[in-house]
């Protein structure tokens, strides 16, 4: 997997050393060696993964962590700490300025490329989110940006592990932080994790070290459990299995003995990725939803009419069966806005909207197309049956009032439809729209409350 990796460090050596190493793995490098020059590399460059060293004059690396951590524009990007300081006190200060992982020099090659490839794949996974946020933005869509600043406490913490001291430890350790640790001793539990769902996911390693390692890659082929954050808990000899398991899905590891401001940290960590990327998703689902949904009436758009009656006639073309449109429009509206005001004519058209869908079938598609407009497009329909679920909304309608707030008598409120049905290939969306309006248009003009469907081509041959 490519990348563009910044390397920070103010020793020309240990630049030049390192900077092979990445090129010879086909990475493109790019280098600095000061935290001023860090910051406006990141800016400019827009790195898939920092390498930063801690100790530089003037700016350190733990404050240009902090500060690339807390810029919305850049918080997505990995940061890996590398020092020659191994002190327990310098980790944790580490990973609480946000990085998110801390080698200690010499580093590793086999560990260090194990989490390169882990980090920049998280990094692209949560580049796409924040794609789709900046393209739903530049529709005018979006209300708020994806917060960046989360506590990473009070969290949902699943621990598979069946040690019982170091279970107790684990959960004693989590609760400064008040997450609720569900314990299971199964690690073929994946459904359970699964049914539970979660903000992390910490695996213990045992001897049976193929049972783990399966878990981890079960719960990243599962759609519930793929974006969830692994740790996993381990002895320092089973490195060679911590990098296997970065290579199949895991997010971090941590050592035995644990400490327990370690544990604490690192878990904060992947649980404030994990609420950074969720709200990156349901911003996404939100502005996809403004982007297709009548607030009003909660149906489907113009905007979504377009696309969907496409691939309904490309269907068509295939199939060889009919394709029917209603075109709806409620009678006298603006009467209704003049006597009751415009929040009882809301009221109408939301009830109207929630009418049509009670008396269509769910794989047809209702939509609000403008005013008092609505469309129905019904696959696989003849117009016969068309023409039935036409003639049976009109006359539901009419005799049905409706009651709206502010009002003590009841609104009686008609429709007129037109129908327009169609085999033929050549047709066109916006044709068969056309036909139905048409359609619509006769009915009103023929004294409204009724239906009309588009005279057939023979019947239009024969005129």
């Amino acid at each position: 997997m490519s990348a563009r990796i910044l390397i920070v460090d103010d020793t020309p050596s240990n630049v030049k050393v390192l900077s092979a190493k990445l090129a010879k793995e086909y990475y493109e490098v790019i280098s600095v060696d000061g935290g001023r020059a860090a910051l406006k590399a990141v800016k400019e460059e827009a790195p898939d993964l920092v390498l930063l060293d801690v100790m530089m004059p003037g700016m350190d690396g733990f404050d240009v962590c902090e500060q690339i951590k807390q810029n919305p524009k850049t918080t997505h990007i990995p940061v890996v700490l590398i020092t020659a300081l191994s002190g327990r006190e310098q980790r944790i200060r580490g990973l609480e300025a946000g990085a998110d992982d801390f080698l200690t020099k010499p580093v590793d090659d086999t560990t260090l490329f194990a989490r390169i490839r882990s980090l920049v794949r998280l990094k692209h996974t949560l580049e796409q989110w924040r794609l789709r946020e900046e393209t739903s933005g530049k529709l005018g869509l979006m209300e708020e940006t994806a917060s960046v600043i989360d506590s990473g406490t009070n969290a949902d913490i699943i621990l598979v592990d069946d040690s019982t001291v170091q279970k107790t430890n684990i959960c004693e350790a989590l609760s400064v932080d008040n997450d609720r640790v569900t314990v299971i001793e199964d690690y073929d539990a994946s459904g359970k994790i699964v049914d539970l769902g979660g903000d992390v996911v910490i695996i213990s390693l045992t001897t049976e070290i193929e049972a783990p390692l399966r878990l981890t890659s079960r719960l990243r082929s599962l759609d519930p459990t793929r974006q969830i954050p692994i740790l996993l808990i381990g002895d320092a000899e089973d490195m060679v299995h911590f990098n296997k398991a970065l290579e199949i899905g895991a997010n971090d590891y941590l050592t035995r003995p644990l400490d327990d401001q370690e544990l604490v940290a690192r878990v904060r960590t992947q649980v404030r990725r994990k609420r950074y990327q969720d709200r990156l998703h349901e911003n996404f689902l939100k502005h996809l939803s403004m982007a297709l949904t009548d607030s009003l009436t909660g149906l489907h758009n113009r905007r979504y009419l377009s696309t969907h009656l496409d691939a309904v006639m490309e269907r068509m073309q295939e199939s060889e069966k009919p394709v029917s449109v209603l075109m709806i429009d409620v009678d006298h509206f603006k009467k209704v806005n003049d006597t009751y005001g415009h929040a009882a004519g809301d009221e109408v058209l939301h009830e109207v909207g929630q009418q049509i869908l009670r008396n269509i079938r769910g794989f047809d598609l209702a939509v609000r197309y403008g005013g008092e407009e609505f469309v129905v497009v019904m696959p696989d329909t003849p117009a016969e049956v068309a023409l039935g679920v036409a003639d049976r909304l009109c006359k539901k309608m009419a005799n049905e009032p409706l009651s709206v707030s502010g009002s003590k008598e009841k609104i009686s409120i008609t429709l007129s439809i037109g129908v327009a049905t169609t085999r033929d290939r050549k047709q066109t969306p916006e044709a068969l729209l056309k036909q139905s309006d048409e359609a619509l248009y006769q009915a009103k003009e023929a004294g409204r409350n009724q239906v009309i469907p588009t005279p057939s081509k023979e019947a239009q041959n024969a005129i």
